[in-house]
């Protein structure tokens, strides 16, 4: 019997995959969680064989939750409706044995499973496409700009923060936009999440 933990913040999807997974002869879900921290509390206490975690959860997103369980002997199975190579990367440095999306058939997720447990590891097909196809354009300078922007951050605070003239910083931000392909600091960041690259 394989035992299965569910990680899912809305509590009709929990719900439904919880009672499609236990239709499943040979499969037993064994807790239901609402955040990444119910599901690693869960994973100590039941000791599944897999855990299904979506990534956008309150208290601790499935990435970080996965990242922990990183050398736990649970395989562990994101289920999102996020294809952003930023995550998939992310969920690649994390170990996971599975990624799919949740627009999936529901006995797809099942067969997945049973794939994993063999020792296989299972990605969706459009993500491998995403993965490939797109690297995040931006310098880890760069990359450190747009994050104080985000935070909320003016010209003046970025330069005094990074030890840069405002003119350069101001460079930073016009290479930011090129890059990006946006009019504005804000469309900028809203890329920039979009496309899952902040980590």
């Amino acid at each position: 019997m394989i035992r299965i933990v569910i990680a899912e913040d809305q509590q009709l999807l929990l719900g439904a995959l919880g009672s499609l997974l236990d239709l499943e002869e040979d499969m037993e879900v064994v807790g239901k969680a609402k955040n990444g921290e119910e599901a690693l509390d869960l994973v100590k206490r039941h000791r599944p064989d897999i855990c299904i975690m979506d990534i956008e959860m309150p208290v601790m997103t499935g990435l970080d939750a996965a990242l922990a369980l990183k050398d736990d002997s649970c395989k562990v199975i994101i289920l999102t409706t996020f294809a952003r190579s930023g995550y998939f990367g992310r969920a690649r440095e994390a170990n996971i044995n599975g990624y799919l999306l949740k627009d999936s058939p529901s006995e797809e997720l099942a067969n997945s499973i049973r794939v994993i447990m063999e020792g296989r590891k299972v990605y969706a097909p459009e993500l491998v496409d995403i993965a490939y196809g797109e690297e995040n354009p931006l310098t880890e300078r760069e990359e450190q700009v747009i994050r104080l922007i985000a935070d909320g951050k003016n010209t003046k605070e970025i330069a005094n923060q990074l030890y840069l003239s405002n003119g350069t910083v101001r460079n930073y931000v016009s290479v930011i936009l090129d890059k990006l392909n946006v009019g504005n600091r804000i469309e900028a960041i809203s890329r920039f999440k979009e496309k899952g690259w902040f980590k």
